[in-house]
């Protein structure tokens, strides 16, 4: 079989807990306060996170009977957490806090619990968990904070709430205007604003819940397409080189192509599919849907339709499935428009895999054409708004995201991950749903929770028990050669091998 690229194993710090004398009670005024062991101050979900001493949590933190929640302010503080709200009904602060203070926190004889701050389902959330990224949030911890996406699209609106920070500035660190050359972050077509939604939108418009896969993300924006959603392939390229050469200021690890050029050259000569090598050389993760051209106009199945530069083997390539409006994978079905492989010309096998791209919820620019051309897919939030803040928007164009941001929750968990070894553990990870082929589904329905678990695996196999689940294919594609069974180890070469026998 073919060889992936290099993995350097890693070690996973854990936290040691040493036990200490301790007095058995803390005086504060006059109220006694019994002290416990701190572990059983944390609940379940949130002592996974102590496994990521280097990561944050978002818990609630409760205070001791009789202890004023205002008590707990300078505590959180000198751990290095930020208060983001009291809940006073609770008596508790709801705190952003570093994994590593989580016992310290809990120790103190002013905090009765610690909670992990989790998600409400709603209608993003059907994608959430179809492909299980809600729970990497809350069972796993990881949010993608660190990881940097570049979209190349048709820009980002110049404000949304769900774009913003903890400090209240947008996650927007880096915006390039390759069609009009101006400054400020826009969006007039709105395609590209839907898009980065669903990487990254924290769902604040809506409780949650229509927040996207990987809200903890930071977003590189590079505008290549014109109002009407329309580019050339230059300035796709243009925007490539634009992310490789900023790859390491602002840690761009992923670059998300929701955009298609018909296939008239091989890849290996094609200006978009080899822009798009380049940037894989360098360690970039780039995601690109497979086109919607899955149908032929008698409504049968159409074969070879996949799009550039979705047609490169270097290319994660995303087809299209549909939720069916429920948060159930067992009812999950491909999307009718979804594009077929071969890839034109080579002939190579595509899509890696498929996510979610039907009827998915995400944001709106109410500058941008979308907001006229599309009004009838508007959606309101939960908060009072001067515009309907959200819309739902189909397509190859929406899964590839849902991918971008499963890739940033690997490449948190493990950032050593490299684009072959990333593309290798999704399709791994991936579920085979019967009835389709290869050329369809690829290896499978994405499992963004399976993947960040083999990714955490891998990071660190001695510390780590080998995951396993019955619903993974257990398949690696590559250009026109497929292998299946075994599993995915690291060693102590350069590579990541596998004992697997062609299928």
């Amino acid at each position: 079989m073919r060889r992936a690229a290099p993995l350097v194993p890693c070690v996973l710090a854990v936290l040691l807990m040493a036990a200490g004398d301790r007095p058995a009670a803390a005086q504060l005024g006059t109220t006694t306060f019994v002290t416990i062991d701190p572990l059983a101050k944390i609940d379940p979900l949130a002592q996974q996170r102590l496994l990521d001493g280097a990561g944050w949590s978002r818990v609630i933190v409760r205070a001791a009977d009789g202890a004023s929640p205002e008590l707990l302010i300078p505590l959180i503080e000198d751990a290095g957490g930020t208060v983001r709200r009291s809940l006073l009904l609770i008596d508790a602060q709801v705190v952003d806090l570093p994994n590593a203070a989580l016992v310290e926190v809990a120790g103190s004889a002013l905090v009765a619990r610690i909670s992990l701050d989790r998600l409400l389902a709603g209608a993003m959330e059907r994608t959430g968990s179809t492909v299980r990224a809600s729970a990497v949030r809350e069972e796993l911890g990881y949010d993608g904070s660190g990881v940097g996406v570049a979209i190349i699209d048709s820009g980002i609106t110049s404000w949304h709430d769900d774009l913003t920070t903890s400090g209240g500035a947008q996650r927007v660190h880096h915006f390039v205007d390759l069609v009009n050359g101006q400054l400020a972050a826009y969006d007039d077509h709105g395609h590209g604003t839907h898009v980065a939604g669903i990487v990254a939108g924290n769902g604040f418009d809506s409780e949650g819940a229509r927040s996207g896969v990987a809200p903890g993300v930071h977003l590189i924006v590079l505008k290549a397409l014109d109002a009407s959603g329309r580019g050339r392939i230059s300035d796709v390229v243009a925007a490539l080189d634009e992310a490789v050469a900023n790859r390491g200021a602002l840690n761009i690890r992923i670059v998300n192509l929701s955009v298609a050029a018909g296939v008239y050259e091989s890849y290996d000569t094609d200006p978009l599919t080899l822009a798009a090598k380049r940037a894989v050389e360098a360690g970039i993760v780039v995601v690109a849907a497979g086109g919607n051209r899955g149908r032929q106009a008698n409504g049968r199945d159409a074969y070879g339709g996949v799009t550039a530069p979705g047609n490169a083997p270097w290319v994660l390539t995303v087809g299209a499935s549909s939720h069916m409006g429920t948060g159930n994978r067992a009812d999950d079905t491909i999307a009718a428009f979804s594009s077929r492989g071969p890839g034109a010309i080579d002939h190579a096998a595509k899509p890696d895999l498929v996510a979610p791209g039907v009827g998915i919820e995400s944001l709106s620019d109410p500058d941008s054409a979308f907001y006229t051309t599309k009004s009838a897919y508007l959606l309101s939030g939960t908060r009072p708004m001067s515009y309907l803040p959200y819309l739902s928007l189909s397509g190859t164009s929406m899964a590839a995201p849902v991918v971008s941001g499963a890739v940033a929750l690997m490449l948190q968990a493990n950032p050593a991950l490299t684009p072959n070894q990333v593309k290798a553990i999704l399709q791994y990870t991936a579920q085979v749903y019967p009835g389709y082929d290869p050329l369809t589904q690829g290896t499978g329905f994405l499992d963004a929770r399976g993947a960040v678990q083999l990714a955490r695996f891998l990071a660190a196999p001695s510390t780590e028990v080998h995951p396993v689940s019955p619903t993974w294919s257990g398949r690696l594609i590559w250009g026109n050669q497929m292998v299946s069974g075994g599993r995915l180890l690291p060693c102590s070469s350069s590579t990541m091998t596998s004992t697997v026998g062609r299928s």
